[in-house]
């Protein structure tokens, strides 16, 4: 089992300030895991910028993914610090979420207290749901455009756009865009030259065979 120690002290600062990956069944695995990567290891390799990441769920147990991966969070909702940052992935997991009262009741809480909430993939469709992007600007995966716009039509759809920054809220498109927006989520937090040492040692450099 990993060593949570580090993450403990780290947690407990209060000049620490924290990002939260939230973990639902059904997330899609790389539309957290992605973003992880680089979160984690900017976190823990700069302590000095004065951030740490964390995953919860609800429950704080073991998640079952969209494809079959497991994965255990940190802590459950009730234990987390107050979050700076809300992380919320995308995944078939997110279209139930769609019309959960009290998901999105929980979405409205956190948009209160939270200074930035950022999804992945199909996660903007739950933000729309929520109504956070009522007349703004935003993304999704490009099989879910559409449903986007239907949700709220008021939305501005960008339907090229790798992520959407809208000062408090930040929307990316599917899967593996989560990386691109992780790591502009560390260029705005940090500085673009921390972007480039993380995206470096993550040997992030997309370059498709097809």
């Amino acid at each position: 089992m990993e060593d949570l120690s580090c993450l403990d002290v780290r947690m407990s600062d209060r000049d620490v300030r924290q990002i939260g990956i939230f973990l639902f069944p059904g997330v899609e695995e790389l539309d957290a895991i992605g973003p992880w990567e680089v979160l984690s290891f900017w976190t823990r390799n700069y302590p000095e910028d004065g951030w740490a990441v964390f995953c919860t769920s609800f429950d704080g147990g073991p998640t079952a993914c969209a494809n079959g991966l497991a994965v255990q969070a940190h802590l459950s909702v009730a234990e987390m610090p107050r979050l700076d940052v809300l992380l919320h992935p995308g995944g078939l997991g997110t279209r139930p979420q769609l019309k959960d009262t009290q998901h999105l009741e929980w979405i409205r809480q956190q948009r209160r207290v939270v200074p930035l909430m950022t999804s992945v993939c199909t996660g903007s469709l739950v933000f729309a749901a929520a109504g956070l992007l009522r007349d703004r600007s935003a993304t999704t995966h490009w099989g879910s455009l559409d449903l986007l716009k239907e949700i709220d039509p008021t939305i501005n759809v960008r339907a090229d756009a790798r992520f959407v920054d809208e000062g408090d809220v930040i929307t990316s498109a599917g899967v593996s865009a989560g990386i691109d927006m992780a790591l502009y989520l560390v260029s705005r937090l940090a500085s673009p030259e921390r972007a480039r040492q993380v995206r470096r040692v993550i040997q992030y450099d997309p370059q498709p065979p097809v």
